[in-house]
């Protein structure tokens, strides 16, 4: 079993994304998880992300706040405990309209070519 607590998390620039912090809570760690990474995503209002697209499928979970996502001329609004995937190559954008903060947890696999440990 491997715990990291969450005073523990590091944060990390995400590319493309503005009004955001995002933290690592699990992932690129020897000890961690093969497959996978596990981030926590908290947007300003006003924040979002995209839009862009990676080779890799996202899953996405919305534990607070509401956001905005936007996908092949669809949008849907996440609220609590509302989740999305985004497949791999899918352009997205995701946006917080409202004046609180909303927090999304990110499951993504490791990009390609990324040798663990």
């Amino acid at each position: 079993m491997h715990v990291k607590r969450f005073e523990d998390a590091k944060p990390y620039e995400a590319p493309n994304h503005r009004g955001v912090v995002g933290l690592r809570l699990q992932g690129f760690e020897p000890e961690g998880p093969q497959n996978q990474w596990v981030g926590l995503s908290q947007f300003l209002p006003g924040g979002g992300a995209g839009p862009d697209s990676t080779p890799f499928e996202k899953i996405y979970v919305c534990l607070g706040g509401e956001l905005a996502v936007s996908a092949n001329g669809e949008e849907v609004v996440l609220g609590l405990y509302d989740s999305c995937t985004i497949p791999a190559g899918e352009v997205r954008e995701i946006v917080n309209r409202s004046n609180l903060v909303a927090t999304l947890l990110v499951v993504i696999p490791y990009p390609p070519g990324y040798q663990h440990g």
